[in-house]
């Protein structure tokens, strides 16, 4: 009996841990969607944070969410064009051997479009059944580094000082 307690402990404290992630990343996506309003193709790079912004928050609100046909051909949609857009990218990055990516526009948009598409890649399925331990580990790995990331910019300004304008002024 304690055995089965502790395993729906357990599987309580995994499917909580999994919705405060997606919560968490759609929050990251939204500020990410916000801060494209000074860019000049806004639009774009709007739409391309804003849709996972919602497909997250719709899991972290019910995470059987993406068992349902919407949402998956949203979620395959969005991981679809991104991935071509993240080839043409990495490609650009590849050409012009730019190394340090986040010193380039190329290289911030590479890195956001890469982070919606690992995200909802992780997402794809996730409410089948009870998410497991490397999931939500993989989670909450992947939810601490943009934020870790952003606060690190943010506080060190002179990495970001190189930045076009729009890129410094947004937050």
């Amino acid at each position: 009996m304690a055995e089965v307690n502790r395993e729906k402990r357990t599987k309580t404290w995994l499917y909580v841990a999994w919705q405060v992630c997606n919560v968490s990343m759609s929050l990251f996506f939204a500020l990410a969607t916000y801060v494209q309003i000074n860019d000049p193709d806004a639009g774009l790079w709007m739409v391309g944070y804003g849709v996972p912004a919602a497909l997250c928050l719709l899991i972290g609100v019910k995470p059987r969410v993406t068992e349902s046909l919407p949402w998956r051909r949203l979620a395959d949609l969005h991981v679809m064009i991104s991935s071509a857009v993240i080839g043409m990218l990495g490609w650009t990055l590849y050409k012009e051997r730019i190394t340090n990516i986040f010193q380039q526009e190329e290289g911030r948009e590479f890195s956001g479009l890469a982070l919606t598409v690992i995200w909802l890649l992780l997402c794809r399925h996730s409410g089948r059944g009870p998410v497991g331990m490397l999931r939500v580990s993989v989670a909450i790995a992947i939810t601490v580094f943009p934020f870790v990331t952003w606060l690190y910019y943010y506080v060190n300004k002179e990495l970001s000082s190189s930045w076009p304008s729009h890129c410094q002024n947004a937050i």
